[in-house]
């Protein structure tokens, strides 16, 4: 009785880490491999052995644990066919206490047990699933007269493994077929896109309320959807922040046979789990505390219309699951409750996450990966779309002028300044710029000096450049930190004729030869002296590129009322550190958020001659 209790024990503790190891998220054979090699560890056996066949009737997948590395031939080979077709046709399982005396076995590898201490025996059961047999679970062991075994117990303990791989075997040809499915799907979509292109030779762009832009990207992307939109197929908008996910989503519905439905969207990332199943799937009354009455969900408020699910790439890996429920069934079951509801619902989602990199990771399961990114809708990021800057700055200030009674406009100058801007945060950021200035406005036209990156306290160069951190005794630092810098330099005589402007900075002997070279002196730096702007003193550089650094520094002066006190030792706070022209291009680039505009700004330089500069030494653009 204790040796049958052990033995059950110990049955019992080898379902349960098989059963951990099947509902891994990795490849079939992974999973395999991984039961064979646990079983090792509870069965006295020589060789282990799993062998998926495909619709053929071959091996498709072979997992084996106790295959010695140096061993001649395959595996399989110690299998021999007759074998496996016998577990196949009759579905029982099998027992060969001596294989060497077994005509099955003549001639296989698996016969080799003659040169073993003992008989080698063989077990094996099939693998079966909806009364269809998918592969076969064999082991060998060795008699050597020291172990005892008990082929019933055995057989009872692999049957019970070979059902739990049977239904691993199946959700897994379930899901691959199903994929397979949607990725045909998804090739015949965009073969008819292709194809309709060409015959009909341009798309008519369509007119979409909300959307404001002529450029080609826009014009792609409203192409694609007005094709996309015909179908039920799932969407998945991909893009920057503040790309206008949302405006889009709602035009893919509004072009859609849905379009008199409802249109309900829904932000995964704004809800924890608990809330966000609620708010999904509803929830009957009683279910949890507060749940006073029956609540419809947004999937049964979207029946028969679309339903956008934005930041799709956030929702946990548990909720997962019971989303690929939903979208593979259409079917779900309210919070507390037992009635199975089915829903006729058009899915959108929207992420601006990497969702290959997180599938990789183990962060987002795969199969829902396939599910929702049948059709990939790319949208383009505000800077590769340049020309709709203007458009969507007067739209902007349309909406404001309503909303606010105003009749503000916007002067050339200052729409030149904002074409000039980088816009890390796309439309949205573009939003907030013009209403905020708006807001500020003292006249009824907007200049160019309204523009918060006119005086340097630019919200989008302290939000991507470190939040405002600065050096105290650097000058370009102070500029970029929105802090007024008013150095008292030493007077210098009045400067040379200046040459026409180069569109380069100016290269000196020093330079050219490679050499290092010494910063100018405040003089040198700053010829002729201050001039005054439109926003208090500023100096021009002596040339119109970026401050040539082949001036050798000035000689100590002596005590002066109008001398710098730093003039002599070169520690200048408006001189900066003792920078190349390269290093002295990429600091000020690096303070402004690689925005060349505002980088042209605090080095006296035109944003032209700062793309010269840029190009000239190799310098590559990041993007944040």
């Amino acid at each position: 009785m204790r040796r049958s209790q052990t033995s059950s024990d110990i049955a019992l503790l080898g379902i349960y880490e098989i059963s951990k190891i099947l509902t891994e998220p990795v490849r079939l054979e992974r999973l395999l491999t991984g039961v064979v090699n646990v079983m090792s560890s509870f069965l006295q056996m020589r060789l282990g052995m799993i062998v998926i066949l495909d619709g053929a009737g071959d091996p498709e997948i072979v997992a084996t644990a106790g295959w010695a590395g140096d061993a001649k031939g395959r595996p399989i080979e110690t299998l021999p066919q007759a074998v496996i077709d016998r577990l196949v046709a009759t579905a029982t399982p099998m027992v060969v206490q001596d294989i060497a005396n077994d005509p099955l076995f003549a001639g296989s590898a698996g016969s080799g047990g003659r040169d073993l201490k003992g008989r080698v025996s063989f077990l094996g059961v099939p693998i079966k699933a909806d009364d269809r047999v998918l592969g076969t679970l064999t082991i060998d062991r060795v008699w050597d007269g020291g172990a005892q075994f008990r082929f019933d117990e055995d057989l009872r303990f692999l049957a019970m493994v070979a059902n739990l791989v049977g239904q691993t075997v199946r959700l897994h040809k379930i899901l691959a077929a199903d994929r397979q499915r949607l990725l045909d799907e998804r090739r015949s979509l965009e073969k008819a896109l292709g194809d309709e292109l060409a015959a009909r030779g341009r798309v008519p762009t369509p007119k979409v309320g909300g959307i404001v832009g002529e450029s080609l990207p826009v014009r792609k992307v409203l192409e694609t959807i007005a094709i996309v939109a015909r179908s039920n197929s799932t969407v998945l908008l991909r893009g920057e922040s503040g790309t206008g996910k949302e405006l889009f989503a709602r035009a893919i519905h509004d072009l859609s046979p849905r379009k008199a439905k409802p249109f309900v969207k829904l932000n995964c990332a704004a809800l924890p789990e608990s809330v966000l199943e609620s708010e999904l799937f509803g929830h009957e009354k009683g279910a949890f505390t507060g749940a006073l009455a029956q609540r419809a969900g947004r999937f049964e408020m979207a029946h028969g219309g679309t339903l956008l699910l934005d930041e799709i790439g956030e929702i946990s890996a548990s909720f997962q699951a019971k989303l690929l429920r939903v979208l593979q069934e259409g079917e779900f079951e309210r919070v507390g409750g037992n009635r199975t509801l089915k829903v006729d619902v058009r899915l959108i989602c929207a992420t601006n996450k990497n969702l290959e990199e997180a599938v990789a990771k183990g962060e987002f399961r795969a199969d829902l990966y396939y599910r929702i990114n049948v059709v990939p809708v790319f949208l383009p990021p505000l800077r590769e779309r340049p020309g709709d800057i203007a458009l969507l700055a007067r739209s902007f200030l349309d909406r404001f002028n309503r909303e606010n009674g105003r009749k503000l406009d916007i002067s050339g100058q200052a729409m030149d300044l904002l074409k000039s801007c980088y816009f890390p945060g796309n439309v949205r950021e573009l939003e907030n710029c013009i209403r905020r200035t708006a807001t500020l406005a003292r006249g009824s036209l907007i200049q160019h000096d309204d523009f918060a990156c006119a005086s340097g306290n630019c919200l989008s160069a302290l939000l991507w450049t470190g939040h405002g951190k600065r050096a105290p005794a650097d000058a370009v630092g102070e500029l970029a930190a929105g802090r007024a810098v008013t150095p008292v330099l030493a007077r210098a005589p009045a400067p040379a004729p200046t040459p026409a402007p180069s569109p380069v900075p100016a290269r000196t002997p020093a330079a050219e030869s490679g050499s290092a070279t010494p910063l100018p002196s405040a003089a040198a730096a700053f010829p002729g002296g201050p001039a005054h702007g439109p926003h208090g003193p500023s100096y021009a550089p002596a040339a119109p590129g970026i401050p040539s650094a082949g001036a050798a520094p000035s000689a100590p002066r002596a005590a002066d009322p109008q001398t710098c006190e730093h003039a002599g030792d070169g520690t200048c706070p408006a001189l900066g550190s003792r920078l190349t022209e390269k290093d002295r291009l990429i600091d000020a680039m690096e303070r402004t958020g690689w925005v060349q505009a505002k980088a042209a700004r605090l080095l006296g330089i035109t944003p032209r001659q700062i793309g010269y500069a840029l190009k000239r030494y190799g310098v590559e653009m990041k993007r944040y």
